[in-house]
Parts: structure tokens; C-alpha cells; sequence
């Protein structure tokens, strides 16, 4: 392990030196301790943050003051991504303040619902966030690791993973689990969340490797060490090229020439393979069997808990792209605490800050309906209703299925659900009466038949800290065969695993390390499970029916199962509520100049001046209203002065039936016409004439000669505007003759 920065508390003997230690005030008889690693993190032992210190009695143990300094916060703030998710949260705290806030009823407080309360919030709104247990962060809060999959805990996760710990057991009580999180450039949503909330110095951040035990070895570890000199990809690159125990060079190099047509192809390949298994297409690739076996088993659990026999390969593509993209993209940090207190506590002290409601204990029973098919009311198990003005279920996939009306089940939006099942996950936490030795302070893989990653909690994370007993912290998976186990026979099946793991401290009889006490967290519907085919049902956050919105890792959005797409969805769901507002307040706006105008002259259409002004609005002052509007309003415009036919009188509030059909059909072939010209002869001068022969033509000859290149460029984006406009005009008025 390297040695140049600093790690955490627990690992005493080989990985820190001790620099200072004290007696501990309020506890006489018990020493505190901190640590240090180099030189530039020297200052690193005098922090004063309440965050930095955790005290915390354990049954048997003296209690400690430690402080724990990992590896330093890359730099994320610079990176792409991560602007790209600043600037997306800023816009709702820049968008302008609704006369009247919508009340937004959002079922489920796992991390996409907390999400969307909160920027929903942000933009000055008032969500009620309803959760059916006492606590929040769903799987998340609850259940441990089991709700973090796809990059959550991954070998190539998108840029930071998250491993979850269930908190200890204190006089017999389930304390609820926590996380650990890598957030990089490639989790960049996740990443801004903390800083917004103020709380960044709530990960603890450790060495970018990557750690893999050796079934073939047991005992063993192989590692891919990312340097931290060097950029991406060449960093991911030199970890592998380094790497000599997994692969041999023969397979390094068939694996590279396989992934050519996806590094070649983009995102276009990258979507183009959701038709395939890992297994088929590395089959396809000529990648060898073997490469899948020691690489992509444990990949394929790390993201989505099966194996790579019904992994859509897409999901294997979209990790490797961002590892391949990001510096960082695979460099991990634990969270200090449980999540439903050092991450979800501060996401809803948020909300309420600025009006908004967290309600627990708070189950939907039903989704009431109105004659229109469009949501009434939430009813809950209790009997209480709950309407609002909009409704977003934030649930897992499986529960939404559940909950929905009957007619609503046909509907293409809804019945595409179907196909998107959650994956059984099974989360064990065991307690042993000795330190164990053969571990890291780090998110270890495996490669075990039935385990997929586990960590010993008592040095990975400062909370858990404890330098007599290890707690470790596993996830059984694939699960499907075990659901229904008992808690003894996955615990026997567990220690197995382990004697392979450890084989000079753990016996599957217990002759050499006791258990304490264990816990068994069984999810038969964890994450929606990423099979071949499965992308195309993946429903947008705005539903059909007005007013209904979704908001879920299972939604469309670029990461899927992952905490990071939880979030990223969230947003999104938020988003289309607020641009749902904002567009109907640009349409009432629109009317009430039409109906001003009608009120004064019914004869005569909108005026040019108000055309005008309302069109400077719209073009000057996009977030005041919604640019999708734009259309509505030069539609509207150009129907009143082009289409209706002069001279032509009102009969039952409308035109002439067949003059204005005729006037739709003339003006639509125009307005093809008038596009079509537009874009061929652009076409023309910017390719067309450069294929041809010479010509004594004096404007040809210029075309070919580019002499009006100058203005070729500047051109090339209103014409295509005006081309494609012209076009939808057209289909417009088709749609109406």
C-alpha cells in the first residue's frame, strides 16, 4: 500500500504512525489517538471540526477520541462533469420565485426522492416527502449495501462507488446502515450534493486502488495501483499494463483489440449493445472466456449483483467509458456515519429550511384518480388523503408496479414497467471476537462464487473503529437461490467463503475465529436488474398524465443503477415539474394578451408589437419562462396573419371550414418548399461544389473557391434553424388542414 498520504485510525500496525496520544478528558484511562502519513498532510491532526472527531462507547471497549485522516479530496471541482452538475443545480436556485408554490407530494425518501424535495425546494417550491418506514435513505438508509450496485460497487465504477455499512448493534438494536462512497468526476451529482449541503468533510477518502483477492491464492491479493501523476486514461492504463497476476499479456492484448469498436463507436455502440450479454459479447469479440472469468464475474456483481451471463453489456461498456474518461473514476471514500444521519439528516434539514415537509411512517395505500385518469389524491394506510398539485413516486420499480391503477396498466408508459424487475441481494454483517489481519483499509472484491465485495468496517471507517474486533461487512450475491435460506445455513455458506479468504484466521467450524453476533439483510427487489433489452423500457421522469412524475435510478438517465443515477434522476424530476410551470405560466401570459386583444377588436389578430414583445421575453429572459413556448407563440402568430384568409368572417367562433383547410395545405407546402431550398442550397455550396469540375461561372466559381467562406460558418446555424423550423411548421399545418 502506499505510504505517502494519510489513512485511517484502525490500521495501528502497518499503515500509520502515531503522533500524538493523550489521555482523553471525559474519559480517564482511555487514549486518544491521531495519526498522520506525510509531510503535506502534517497539519491534518489539528482539526477542530465536530465532523473530525467521533466519539462513540462500544460494549467491551474503552472508549476513544480518533481522529481519522485518509487520502485528500481529489480535484473534482474543475472537471466537466462536475461543472456540468454545478451548473445544473443552479438553475433551480436561479429560477424565478412562483407567485404560487406548487404542492408536490413525493411517495418514497430513498436518495431520489430526497432529491427531488430538495432542488424542488431549491426552486421554490413545497414538496411533502412521504416515507412508509421511521427512516430515511431507503435501501440506502436501511438495508446497507444492497441498494448500491451498478457504480455504487464496482471494480470500474463510473467514478466513485459507494460500499454501505449497517451500523452496530447497541443493546440489541439495528442501527441503521451507512455508506461509502467514492465520489469523482464521473459521480459528479452526488459530489455537488455534499458540497451543497455543506458536509464534503464527511467522506473519508482512500488510496485509488483497486484490490481483488486470489481464489487461487487464498490469503492473496492482486492490485491495480492507479498513479496519481498520471491523467486518464493513462492511469488506468499503467494499473493494468502493471498488473501481471489476473491477466496474461496474450489476453490484455485480444481484450484491447475487442474493446476498439467501442472506443471507436462512442455512445452510439455503447447503446447499441444493450441486445448483449457480457458473456455473448465478449464471446463475439473473440475476447477469451478466461477474461470474463478473473475480470468480469466480479464486475458483473460489483454492478448489478448477477453474473455476466445476464448482464446487458452496455452496463459493462458505460463503466469503462467513464473509468476511461475520469482521473479519478474509480477512487473510493467512505461516509463517517449512517446514512440516515451524516448524509439524509442534512438533505432534510434542507428542505424544511425553505417550507418543505418530511412526513415518516407515511405508507401509500392506493393512488386515487380522477375521471380524467389524472391523480386525485394520495390515500395512505392510515386513511389520511393527501392532494396536491403535482405527485411523484420515487419508489423502487417493484412497488410503483404494484400501486398502480388498473387502467392505468395498458398504457404503453406504464406497461413497459414490466419488463424491469429488481435483482435479490443479500447483505451480511458478522462480528468477530479478534482482529483480523488479512484485510486492507479499503472495498476488497472478492472473486468468491457467492460473495461479491466486502470490507472490515472496523478499519475502513472511523465510527466502526475498533483495534480488537473486526466487523465485516459482505454482500451475498448473486442471491436468488439464498432468499429463502435461512439466516444460520447463509451465514454457514458465508464463513466457507471466508476460510478461503482468511485461511489462517477463520474456519468454517469456528475453530479459529469466533462470531459474536451477525446480521442477515435480505431484499428480494433490490435495484432494477440491467438485462439484455432492458434499456428501451426505461420510462422518462414526466409521465403522460398531467401532473404524475416518476423519479428513480429505473428512470432514463445516464447512469443507471446507481446512487449517483438516484440523484441525477431526481433532478430531472424536479426540473420537468418547474418547466411544467414555467410553461404555463408563459401560456397564461400568451392568453391573456390574446384574449386582451380579441376583447378590444375580435376581428383582428394578436398585434405585431405584442408579437414582438412577447417574443423579446421569451428570447431575453429564458428563465422567467419556458423556451418551449417559443413555438406556441410564432405558431400562433403566423396562423392569425398567414393563414387566416383576408376578408374571411367568423361563423360559430370560427373560419370557413374548407378556406382554411386550403390555406394549411398552400402554406405547408411552402414552408417545406421554402426549408428544402434553404438546406439543399446550403448543401450545395458547402459540399456539393466541392465535388464537382471547374466552372466558368462566375457564382459557381466562387462557391467552389470558398470566397465567401466568411460567411459560410456564421451561416450554417440559422439556415439549419430556419430549415428544420420551416419543416415543423409545415407538419403543423398538415396537422390541422
Amino acid at each position: 500500500m502506499a505510504q505517502w498520504a494519510c489513512v485511517s485510525a484502525a490500521n495501528l500496525s502497518c499503515q500509520a504512525t502515531i503522533v500524538n496520544t493523550q489521555k482523553q478528558r471525559n474519559s480517564p484511562g482511555c487514549d486518544a489517538f491521531s495519526f498522520k502519513g506525510s509531510e503535506f498532510m502534517a497539519q491534518s491532526c489539528r482539526f477542530s471540526s465536530p465532523q473530525a472527531v467521533y466519539r462513540r462507547p462500544r460494549n467491551g471497549v474503552c472508549p476513544l477520541k480518533v481522529v481519522c485522516v485518509d487520502y485528500p479530496r481529489p480535484d473534482l471541482d474543475s472537471t466537466a462533469n462536475f461543472l456540468e452538475a454545478a451548473y445544473f443545480s443552479s438553475t433551480f436556485r436561479a429560477s424565478p420565485r412562483p407567485t404560487k408554490p406548487l404542492k408536490v407530494v413525493i411517495a418514497g425518501a430513498g436518495l431520489a426522492g430526497l432529491a427531488t424535495a430538495k432542488y424542488l425546494a431549491d426552486a421554490g417550491h413545497q414538496p411533502i416527502l412521504l416515507e412508509a418506514r421511521d427512516v430515511l435513505g431507503g435501501k440506502d438508509g436501511g438495508l446497507g449495501i444492497i441498494e448500491l450496485s451498478a457504480f455504487d460497487q464496482t471494480l470500474l465504477s463510473v467514478g466513485g462507488r459507494v460500499c454501505v455499512g449497517m451500523g452496530d448493534v447497541l443493546s440489541d438494536r439495528w442501527q441503521h446502515g451507512k455508506i461509502v462512497m467514492g465520489t469523482v468526476g464521473a459521480y459528479p451529482n452526488i459530489q455537488n450534493l455534499f458540497g451543497e449541503l455543506g458536509i464534503n468533510d464527511r467522506l473519508q477518502w482512500k488510496e485509488h486502488s483497486m484490490i481483488f483477492a486470489m481464489p487461487n491464492k487464498p490469503g492473496e491479493f492482486s492490485r491495480f495501483d492507479f498513479p496519481e501523476v498520471l491523467p486518464a486514461p493513462i492511469n488506468g492504463i499503467w494499473a493494468i499494463l502493471k498488473n501481471n497476476e489476473m491477466l496474461t499479456w496474450p489476453e490484455k492484448i485480444k481484450f484491447a483489440i475487442g474493446l476498439l469498436p467501442a472506443i471507436l463507436g462512442g455512445q452510439a455502440y455503447v447503446e447499441a449493445q444493450d441486445g448483449l450479454s457480457v458473456k455473448d459479447w465478449m464471446r463475439k469479440q473473440g475476447i477469451p472466456d478466461r477474461v470474463t472469468t478473473e475480470v468480469f464475474i466480479a464486475m458483473s456483481k460489483a454492478l448489478n449483483f448477477i453474473n455476466p451471463d445476464e448482464l446487458s453489456m452496455q452496463c459493462i461498456l458505460i463503466a469503462l467509458n467513464r473509468f476511461l474518461q475520469e482521473k479519478h473514476g474509480s477512487k473510493m471514500a467512505f461516509l463517517d456515519g449512517s446514512p440516515p444521519e451524516r448524509l439524509c439528516a442534512p438533505i432534510v434539514d434542507h428542505i424544511q429550511s425553505l417550507g418543505g415537509e418530511v412526513r415518516t411512517n407515511s405508507r401509500i395505500q392506493k393512488i386515487d384518480l380522477n375521471n380524467d385518469g389524472t391523480v386525485k389524491s394520495f390515500v395512505l394506510n392510515n386513511g389520511s388523503v393527501i392532494e396536491a398539485d403535482a405527485y411523484v413516486f420515487a419508489t423502487p420499480v417493484d412497488i410503483l408496479k404494484l400501486l398502480l391503477p388498473e387502467n392505468w396498466k395498458e398504457m404503453p408508459y406504464f406497461k413497459k414497467l414490466e419488463k424491469l424487475v429488481g435483482v435479490p441481494v443479500i447483505n451480511v454483517h458478522i462480528w468477530f471476537d479478534r482482529k483480523l489481519k488479512n484485510t486492507y483499509d479499503h472495498l476488497l472484491f472478492s472473486r468468491s462464487p457467492l460473495l461479491s465485495v466486502y470490507a472490515d468496517m472496523s478499519v475502513t471507517c472511523k465510527e466502526y473503529y475498533n483495534p480488537n474486533q473486526s466487523m465485516l461487512e459482505l454482500v451475498f450475491a448473486p442471491a436468488e437461490e439464498w432468499i429463502s435460506c435461512s439466516d444460520s445455513e447463509i451465514i454457514d455458506a458465508t464463513l466457507k467463503e471466508l476460510a478461503k479468504l482468511f485461511p489462517d484466521e477463520i474456519a468454517a467450524d469456528q475453530s479459529k475465529a469466533k462470531i459474536l453476533k451477525y446480521h442477515v439483510v435480505k431484499t428480494p427487489r433490490s435495484v432494477y436488474k440491467t438485462v439484455p433489452g432492458c434499456e428501451p423500457c426505461r420510462p422518462l421522469q414526466r409521465s403522460p398524465l398531467e401532473g404524475f412524475y416518476l423519479a428513480g435510478d429505473y428512470t432514463k438517465q445516464k447512469y443507471l443503477a446507481s446512487m449517483e443515477g438516484a440523484v441525477l434522476s431526481g433532478k430531472l424530476c424536479a426540473q420537468a415539474i418547474v418547466q411544467f410551470v414555467l410553461a404555463k405560466a408563459t401560456q397564461r401570459a400568451l392568453r391573456v394578451v390574446i384574449v386582451a386583444n380579441s376583447a378590444s377588436s375580435p376581428e383582428s389578430p394578436l398585434p405585431l408589437q405584442s408579437f414582438l414583445l412577447l417574443l423579446l421575453r421569451l428570447l431575453l429572459r429564458p428563465q422567467s419562462t419556458s423556451i418551449a413556448s417559443l413555438p406556441s407563440l410564432i405558431w400562433y402568430f403566423c396562423s392569425a396573419h398567414i393563414i387566416r384568409p383576408k376578408g374571411s368572417t367568423h361563423e360559430s367562433g370560427g373560419y370557413k371550414w374548407k378556406e382554411m383547410q386550403q390555406q394549411k395545405l398552400i402554406w405547408g407546402w411552402v414552408f417545406i418548399a421554402s426549408g428544402s431550398l434553404f438546406f439543399l442550397g446550403f448543401l450545395y455550396a458547402a459540399v456539393i461544389s466541392k465535388l464537382l469540375p471547374p466552372s466558368d461561372n462566375p457564382i459557381v466559381s466562387a462557391i467552389q473557391s470558398d470566397r465567401y467562406y466568411c460567411f459560410l460558418v456564421p451561416l450554417t446555424l440559422p439556415v439549419l434553424v430556419v430549415a428544420v423550423y420551416f419543416h415543423w411548421l409545415s407538419m403543423k399545418l398538415f396537422k390541422h388542414a
